[in-house]
């Protein structure tokens, strides 16, 4: 089930803060802890913390450190992201946000406040965010400026913008519009979007969009004179006192602010007197220009009137201070509780709280993401610490790899190898890890080495293995690491770097062998395509495997998927989908398909099938509507390995999409084997794969 909601927009003053606090309060009322997070957030200065995330967590009184409920600043973001590190930025995020998440019963995530010089960036970088989050999103609009067409045009854009991600959009809301239109634009959006799409409209508020007078010092640098406890005052217009007393009373307006040089005492005490008399509107405040302030006489009159409103002091010109006044925009703080009580009550006025409390507890995320799913292993990994073993020692990017395991304290590696040689590479490459967090064994000069060679003796001798021949096989690294997972001081072992699979997963057939019930070892990779992970199996271990082979293969690849977090719905995959293809290959898979439901009557499983058919839901629908797999198939089992090996490097490489694996399935304890062709990171993963495996053994 779903734990959280992102309020996102595509402009800049949406006015979201008003349905950022109307959900929290929402949230609050049904679930005792509510996280709120802030991936990125405008840029402060140092010692200073996020006005949004002050306020929330202010007035709701949350136990939430502010600088854990954020990521990145703006520039922080943008320096990064010119850098090319969109990886580091998502995976930071994900962090910060699962810290948050396991302290709360629902998150709730605000999307960035949009600069129009970065608004296409940011729109971006939300998407991806909501989509690497795994969480349904709010979109909010304005209405301000905006004609009805460009207004609803603009708002399935943003709508559209998401849904190209597969990020779920559950509700909109139009905020900011003319009461008089709510119906109107309602109906508007609604017939623009599909029907699950809750839609509401908010009415601009004037009290709402107004600044006070402490957002217009702050704009225009002024020095508060009188008045600060009335500091919060809002600003319904400004009114610059130019002419005479008499001419400039008949332009004064409810809640205006009074600009006029600070050595116009007329203006400033009649607009005063103004302020407490019945005949005329009460003002906001007064900004006195050209730093000037009154004299010591006119002051002490004002300190004698029974109500005072904020007096400021700028150093600037009328003309200037006019200026930057216009352009000042209203923003939610927390000490500003009026503002914020309005907020509370028109999201409660104007949205469907019932409808949206209902969309939220019943929305389920589809799927994992690629950045999510590493997130996740590395997470698990670390819950239950467990021993590798890397037997080839020697090789730099198994050296590169192990430090960079150590330098994350992921695991604790045992690697095999001469002492002087490794901590010789690691200058070399450069690598600063700390070599004696290594357990480095050399094989034959091992303590174990003895014991070893008699135990692999005892369990070959009735194969025509000597006890020479033992002696001499466990001075093979790979002997002696499958040895050391066997004996149980190492957990599991991740080899191939420089030996064949052959070489690396023979010693584990010989002598840790496969789990009862078990009759084939075979090989998953998980591939974290741009949106999706799937499961592809066998791509490295069973040349044609038979009918019982393969539905083996299909039911320990849904087994791994569960323990890695993938719900499996498995594609038995062949060259035809459905009753449809003839001939003895076709018959395997559908053999092997019928096998799997009654073994594993749990399973969600479809075949035969083509690949396009088991991942494109078009096509799936198509030529099997029926089927409850058919174009959202995450595990897809290849016929034989011509297939699946040459499938999965396709596509690797066409799409850019990172193969984790292969991952040995069916032996009694973890032995993975790596390509030749490995990278660090290849190494890296398997690692981590590894381990976790180990955790369920």
């Amino acid at each position: 089930m779903n734990k959280a909601i992102y309020i996102a927009t595509s402009e800049a003053n949406s006015g979201k803060s008003i349905v950022a606090l109307g959900l929290m309060r929402m949230l609050l009322g049904k679930t005792a802890k509510v996280g709120y997070f802030r991936p990125i957030i405008n840029d402060v200065k140092k010692g200073k913390k996020d006005n949004h995330i002050n306020t929330i967590i202010s007035h709701f009184e949350l136990d939430i450190d502010p600088c854990e409920a954020f990521a990145f600043t703006r520039s922080e973001f943008i320096n990064k992201r010119n850098k090319g590190e969109e990886g580091e930025i998502i995976d930071t995020i994900i962090e910060k946000y699962k810290a948050l998440e396991e302290k709360s019963d629902f998150m709730l995530v605000e999307g960035t406040d949009f600069s129009n010089e970065t608004a296409a960036i940011e729109l971006d970088a939300n998407i991806l965010i909501a989509k690497n989050l795994g969480i349904p999103v709010i979109i909010v609009s304005s209405g301000v400026g905006k004609t009805l067409e460009e207004f609803i045009n603009g708002l399935h854009l943003a709508y559209d913008s998401f849904r190209e991600k597969e990020v779920e959009v559950i509700a909109v809301v139009a905020n900011k519009v003319q009461e008089k239109n709510i119906e109107l634009i309602k109906n508007g959006v609604e017939k623009n979007l599909p029907k699950n799409v809750l839609v509401n409209a908010i009415p601009i508020i004037p009290s709402l969009i107004n600044p006070t007078i402490k957002e217009i010092a702050k704009a225009i640098d002024a020095k508060i004179l009188l008045g600060k406890e009335h500091i919060n005052n809002q600003t319904a217009s400004f009114k610059v006192g130019a002419m005479q007393l008499r001419n400039y009373l008949t332009h004064l307006e409810e809640n205006c602010l009074i600009i006029t040089p600070g050595d116009r005492a007329d203006i400033i005490l009649g607009a005063l007197q103004a302020n407490i008399s019945s005949n005329y509107p009460a003002i906001s405040g007064i900004v006195l220009t050209g730093g000037i302030i009154p004299d010591e006489p006119i002051v002490k009159l004002i300190n004698g009137l029974p109500q005072i409103v904020p007096i400021l002091s700028v150093e600037q010109g009328t003309f200037d201070v006019a200026n930057k006044i216009g352009a000042v925009r209203s923003h939610m703080y927390a000490k500003n509780k009026r503002k914020i009580i309005t907020s509370l009550n028109t999201f409660d006025k104007y949205v469907d709280v019932d409808k949206l409390n209902d969309k939220l507890i019943t929305f389920k995320n589809g799927g994992i993401t690629p950045r999510m799913f590493q997130y996740a292993l590395l997470k698990r990994a670390k819950t239950q610490r467990k021993h590798i073993v890397l037997p080839e020692g020697t090789d730099d990017r198994i050296i590169t790899a192990a430090a960079r395991l150590v330098a994350m304290d992921i695991v604790d590696l045992i690697v095999l190898g001469d002492y002087d040689k490794i901590a010789n590479k690691m200058i070399r490459l450069g690598l600063k890890g700390d070599i004696d967090k290594f357990n480095i064994v050399n094989p034959v000069k091992s303590e174990y080495y003895e014991e070893f060679t008699n135990t692999l003796f005892e369990l070959r001798k009735n194969k025509g293995v000597t006890l020479a021949m033992a002696e001499d096989m466990m001075g093979d690294v790979s002997y002696f690491g499958t040895m050391m997972v066997y004996k149980g001081l190492a957990d599991g072992m991740v080899s191939g770097a420089a030996h064949t699979t052959q070489h690396t997963i023979r010693p584990a057939l010989q002598f840790i062998k496969t789990k009862p019930g078990v009759s084939v070892v075979s090989s998953i990779f998980f591939m974290c395509l741009e949106d999706r992970v799937s499961v592809f199996g066998d791509c490295a271990i069973n040349p044609n495997p038979n009918a019982e082979q393969l539905a083996e293969i299909a039911i320990s690849s849904a087994d791994s998927s569960i323990n890695f977090g993938i719900d499996p719905k498995i594609a038995m995959l062949s060259y035809s989908s459905g009753a449809s293809g003839k001939g003895e290959d076709v018959d395997i898979v559908r053999r092997a398909t019928e096998m799997v439901k009654e073994k594993r009557p749990d399973l969600k499983v479809e075949g035969p099938i083509q690949y396009d058919a088991a991942v494109d839901a078009t096509i799936g629908k198509s030529k099997l509507p029926d089927s409850e797999v058919a174009g959202q198939a995450n595990v897809l089992i290849f016929p034989d390995l011509n297939t699946g090996n040459n499938t999965y490097k396709a596509v690797q490489r066409e799409t850019g999409a990172l193969a984790i694996g292969p991952m040995l399935q069916g032996l009694n304890k973890p032995v993975n084997d790596l390509s030749r062709g490995c990278t660090v990171d290849d190494i890296f993963n398997t690692v981590v794969l590894t381990a976790i495996q180990a955790q369920g053994i």
